[in-house]
């Protein structure tokens, strides 16, 4: 099981503009989301991940690079897993019930809690909506086929509306990251943390890694 320790950025503040997000979470040291569980396409995408925190809000920036970029879905909520599409999945403490925060290059987001694939419960728009996206889709340089994007989200604790934090230093968490595009030309299924199910499908709680927010 891998471990992530997330740490605190506490010089970013709430209203400091998404791009220096951006830029502070480029010097951190990345994780890759890299690990192919089922046979996919997924040996011609390279993606990875950057978590940190600033106290009261969560700060996620996805790297991407594939052959192909698929954006429809433009309204929360709306099935992004379709789409270009990465996710990140935490569940807080040692409880089994996880929210599942998925999103499309272009930064719409779907966000649900449950304990199972089955059993979700769409977070309201109201929530959803609090959480802020900075999206970049870099043009191949000539000759080349593949597509390279970035997309920053600033999630405040205030997202996760099953619970009533106010920060996240010093929690202890579980969690899986993923990179997935369903309607792509080759759909294909990454994992940051091993999946053990014998078919596609990232709700597998049991198979998340362990994430700690530093204090600070």
């Amino acid at each position: 099981m891998k471990q992530l320790l997330v740490p605190a950025l506490p010089a970013l503040q709430p209203t400091s503009p998404l791009s220096d997000v951006s830029e502070v979470l480029d010097l951190l040291p990345a994780q890759r989301i890299d690990v192919a569980p089922w046979p996919s396409g997924g040996a011609k995408v390279e993606a990875g991940f950057t978590l940190a925190h600033s106290g009261s809000h969560l700060l996620l920036k996805y790297k991407v690079r594939e052959q192909a970029v698929l954006a429809r879905y433009r309204n929360i909520n709306d099935p992004v897993y379709k789409d270009t599409c990465v996710e990140f999945f935490i569940s807080f403490g040692e409880e089994p019930a996880y929210y599942n925060i998925e999103a499309n290059c272009l930064g719409t987001c779907l966000v649900a809690y449950g304990p199972g694939k089955q059993d979700r419960k769409p977070l309201a728009v109201e929530a959803i909506s609090q959480i802020e996206h900075l999206a970049n889709l870099k043009v191949a340089n000539h000759g080349q086929k593949e597509r390279a994007w970035e997309l920053t989200l600033r999630i405040p604790a205030a997202v996760f509306t099953e619970h009533r934090l106010e920060h996240f230093a010093g929690l202890q968490a579980r969690g899986n990251f993923y990179k997935c595009g369903d309607d792509l030309p080759e759909p294909h299924f990454l994992v940051w943390n091993p999946v053990t199910a014998p078919v596609p499908n990232f709700h597998c709680p049991k198979d998340f890694g362990a994430i700690s927010f530093s204090e600070g």
